[in-house]
């Protein structure tokens, strides 16, 4: 049967001929012998009858966090996804396509990335934005690399320790192999402007995040000013839902700015698939990673959706690109695209606003509580710390046997902060659902 495989014997070995190779078998020499073909304990097949009653107990063994009221975030979050969302993107046109490469029989998809690219522009301030990336980090990595990229001659990039802990980490790991070192973030309790002294000739760029990991929002200004002064790029990372009330990268001067844009419409969906967005000055469009879809008119003056602005060596020459991501997460876009549609600006304004005073009024409630203390550390959007009487993975057991989700464990990222959470309220934490958790946290303190 060729049903999977669709090459025969004769052309197996017409292949092995070609490079050289008696067996398939030698192409795992360089395998250790004792690795390299495992036996493997599986469980005996199974009918299709037995297969979906293994999986639906399987399935049953899974905790639901949709009977649970989330009050973690720490850079996903459970914020109201429209039913309309789910039903365009389940259209067969959008959820099948690949890549479109051919312009002729991709017209729809590179219109609904056109849409998303204009949109998110529209929300930031911004000039260009690309059809996205895999996710937030992903999308920071690639703007440091962009960086390196512009500002020729410089490797260093300095880093706000109030960045996202697990971004810093994964771009570390992929300019790992890179001479571009990073730096600014080795003390956790470094100030911005400390950070921000650190920049100097060798820097190509500055990377803040507002509101940061521990929700404390940043007026930019100053610190684009202090990159630029050094002849470095700013680098803004923020939350897109933040932006329908609080300054946008554009307002702040930002040179590059990303997002990771799960909150526009994608919901959690067990920790993926997300979307990293990625906008910068016109100026340094040439150097952008990733796809980049541009409109023009055919010969016959109708409208038409091109991939346009990007070097031919991001796909073909791998070893002359700026950057090896060449795809994009196109469902995801298009459900921000929608999301941000059906809001609108006024929408947005809304959601912003029921995020900031709710967790307002969160904070005001759970500082008057004994054994917790609110930590002040400035104006903040819908996420705070809060230091607590005891170990937060004991209080977050406790919490989930009330059907609660409790906040995220700030000790091993910043442990200068003793025991502490990061709380994140948003327009679906009622009042209700908060003087709940407030209860929830006086039985435990």
């Amino acid at each position: 049967m060729t049903h999977y495989i669709p090459i025969t014997d004769d052309d197996r070995v017409v292949m092995l001929n070609t490079i050289g190779s008696e067996r398939i078998e030698d192409l795992f020499d360089a395998i250790p012998p004792d690795r390299r073909f495992p036996a493997l304990d599986l469980p005996a097949p199974l009918s299709e009858p037995e297969l979906r009653r293994e999986l639906s107990r399987l399935e049953r063994a899974n905790a639901h966090a949709g009977s649970h009221q989330i009050f973690l975030g720490a850079g996903a979050y459970n914020h109201f996804v429209p039913a309309a969302v789910d039903q365009i993107l389940r259209r067969g046109e959008f959820y099948t396509t690949y890549t479109p490469y051919q312009p002729e029989v991709s017209q729809g998809t590179l219109q609904a990335i056109f849409e998303y690219q204009s949109l998110v522009c529209a929300l930031t301030g911004m000039d260009v934005a690309n059809a996205s990336h895999y996710d937030g980090g992903t999308a920071l990595a690639e703007a440091a690399i962009m960086a390196v990229n512009v500002v020729r001659g410089r490797r260093k990039i300095v880093v706000a320790p109030t960045l996202h802990p697990q971004y810093r980490a994964v771009m570390r790991t992929l300019l790992q192999g890179v001479d571009i070192e990073i730096t600014g973030d080795e003390n956790p309790e470094a100030s911005l402007a400390e950070v921000a002294a650190l920049v100097d000739g060798s820097t190509a760029a500055l990377m803040v995040q507002s509101p940061d990991f521990l929700g404390t929002l940043h007026d930019l200004r100053p610190l684009t000013a202090a990159a630029h002064a050094a002849g470095a790029l700013m680098v803004a990372h923020f939350d897109p839902i933040a932006l329908g009330l609080f300054q946008t990268p554009g307002e702040a001067g930002a040179d590059i700015a990303t997002a990771e844009g799960q909150p526009l419409g994608v919901g959690l969906s067990f920790g993926g698939p997300y979307l990293g967005i990625f906008t910068c000055r016109q100026q340094y469009v040439h150097k952008i990673a990733g796809r980049l879809v541009g409109v023009t008119r055919d010969v016959e003056n109708r409208l038409a959706y091109v991939l346009t602005l990007r070097a031919r060596e991001q796909d073909i020459r791998r070893e002359r690109a700026t950057s090896n991501i060449c795809t994009n997460q196109g469902l995801m876009a298009l459900a921000a695209a929608v999301y941000l549609s059906l809001l609108g600006r006024q929408g947005m304004r809304r959601v912003a606003e029921l995020c900031y005073h709710r967790a307002h009024y969160a904070a005001a409630q759970i500082a008057r509580l004994p054994g917790y203390l609110v930590l002040d550390q400035g104006p903040f959007f819908k996420e705070f710390v809060v230091r607590t009487p005891r170990p937060v993975a004991e209080i977050n057991a406790t919490l989930r046997e009330r059907g609660i989700i409790g906040g995220y464990d700030l000790s091993g990222d910043y442990p200068h902060l003793g025991d502490a959470m990061l709380l994140c309220v948003t327009e679906m934490n009622s009042r209700g659902d908060i003087d709940g958790l407030v209860e929830a946290l006086k039985v435990e303190g």
